[in-house]
């Protein structure tokens, strides 16, 4: 038991493959970070400051900016860090709370855009009481998307938290559930399956209402051509990039984790890793909001408004 307790931090040691060029990467991870920040926080502010834009649509938009905010600053700000020191150690603590705010993030990030797919779906197949259906289940579903993944990873995270380690070397520049596992000093066997089991609790009631939603979409948009139909059926394109986006990253994700990926350049493993982390939160705003025509127009109003103000000071 004394060994168990020995282990209170762990080297990510794919920080060595930067020593070269940290500058470089210093630079590039900050000016990433304060892209994220910009982007989705004026985009929450748009939102926030037209009343025009108090739709579901728009809500749930703004979530998804949050949790974009949340994915990015549980991992740059210590990436950051860890390239302004000399040590690239985490402790325990930190490395568990770095976990649970990353996983949590992912799963978030699939529920939001598996609410807005219904969001989509009773928009184009009962337009009339759209407003009407959103207004009553906006609330509950913004709960849902937001508790249903922090409860649901923290009952199978609270597995992790029991283990002891014994061995301390994580080969990533962030700390990852299954690589936490395998340092474990005891057998994982039963972590292990608990956890491939929870992958369908995190993502079959998401992929269920996705595919369910564009499948009636697509009914109906078959047995009605009429122009509101393919006008409502354009405004599903943000989102399923959103969704192609998300998808990629965890695809790199999971391929990286399940295969040999060593004999890859540094560079291709570390954009492998972070993809899921940084390009949903920095392409969201421009795949999903900017583009959305109402907002571009709301967006420049509100800055040419805020301008004039500036200028008669």
């Amino acid at each position: 038991m004394n060994n168990f307790s020995e282990v209170t931090s762990f080297h990510l040691t794919e920080y060595y493959g930067m020593e070269d060029l940290k500058p470089v990467y210093f630079c590039m991870f900050l000016i990433i970070y304060i892209t994220i920040v910009a982007e989705n926080v004026a985009l929450i502010g748009v939102v926030y400051h037209e009343k025009t834009l108090h739709e579901p649509m728009y809500l749930l938009l703004c979530n998804l900016a949050v949790n974009g905010l949340y994915g990015s600053t549980a991992l740059l700000p210590a990436v950051l860090s860890k390239m302004l020191s000399h040590s690239y150690e985490i402790s325990l603590p930190l490395c568990q709370t770095q976990i649970y705010a990353i996983h949590t993030f992912a799963i978030i990030e699939f529920t939001i855009l598996a609410v807005m797919s219904y969001d989509r779906y009773v928009a184009i197949c009962y337009p009339l009481p759209y407003h009407a259906i959103m207004s009553q289940r906006l609330v509950k579903l913004i709960v849902f998307m937001w508790l249903y993944p922090i409860v649901a990873f923290l009952i199978v995270f609270i597995f992790t938290l029991r283990l002891r380690f014994c061995e301390r070397t994580i080969e990533k520049v962030y700390c990852v559930n299954y690589l936490l596992v395998k340092l474990a000093c005891t057998d994982t066997s039963i972590v292990n399956i608990i956890g491939l089991l929870s992958v369908g609790l995190y993502t079959f009631p998401q992929l269920i209402m996705v595919f369910y939603s564009y499948a009636h979409i697509l009914r109906i948009c078959v047995l009605s051509f009429s122009k509101s139909r393919l006008k409502a059926l354009r405004t599903c394109t943000p989102h399923l990039l959103a969704i192609i986006n998300y998808s990629i990253g965890c695809f790199f994700e999971i391929a990286q984790s399940r295969f040999n990926v060593s004999h890859l350049p540094y560079e291709t493993k570390l954009f492998l890793s972070l993809y899921f982390l940084i390009f949903p939160p920095i392409l969201n705003p421009v795949i999903y909001g900017l583009s959305i025509q109402v907002i571009r127009a709301q967006m420049f109003r509100l800055f040419s408004r805020k301008k004039r103000q500036v200028q008669m000071m």
